[in-house]
């Protein structure tokens, strides 16, 4: 499915190029909609307390049955470190503080995905699943997840919580120039 109608003015859109890519354009004179394409950024946990990461089953589709690291999409006016304290309580129960982006997935489609991996600290709480998005949550050693059905992409995941090398990048409390709203990280 996609978009024929001009998100500002409802015009049609027409097939252009604009610089060097074909992209939908609004076809009414004075209007200069151009329809970049579909994207996405999701964000996902890794939540280590004493050697075992926090997981929860997928209750849902994409995923129904399959241990995964707690994640979701972020939402319109939410800053992606907040998106993921959220998600992992509401998801599993549990309060973690963002430490750093540890790791990013590139994964062009019709819907661009880019993700963020969060290495988080345990706060506080006992997993519980929310019984919508995911039906069991626990912390989980790399022996016992042996037994388990965990995601191809969580496994990798797992291998970089606790096996990282680098520091990652940090959430930048302090940069040399205030910029109200942004979410900014660095080495």
């Amino acid at each position: 499915m996609g978009i024929n109608f001009c998100l500002t003015c409802g015009a049609p859109l027409e097939v252009r190029d604009v610089d060097g890519t074909p992209r939908k354009a609004c076809t009414a004179d004075g209007c200069n909609f151009v329809h970049w394409g579909n994207y996405s950024v999701g964000v996902g946990a890794l939540v280590v307390r004493n050697e075992k990461v926090l997981l929860v089953r997928r209750a849902q589709e994409p995923g129904k049955g399959y241990w995964t690291n707690p994640g979701g999409y972020i939402e319109q006016h939410e800053l992606i470190h907040e998106t993921i304290k959220r998600e992992v309580m509401e998801e599993a129960g549990v309060e973690a503080e963002v430490r750093n982006i540890v790791a990013v997935r590139d994964h062009p489609r019709n819907i661009h995905n880019v993700y963020l991996a969060f290495a988080m600290d345990y706060v506080s709480g006992d997993p519980v699943p929310d019984g919508v998005e995911v039906d069991a949550a626990g912390f989980y050693s790399l022996q016992e997840m042996e037994l388990m059905n965990v995601a191809g992409f969580t496994k990798w995941l797992v291998d970089v919580a606790l096996h990282g090398q680098g520091e990652g990048l940090k959430e930048d409390k302090e940069p040399i120039v205030q910029f109200d709203g942004y979410g900014l990280f660095r080495i």
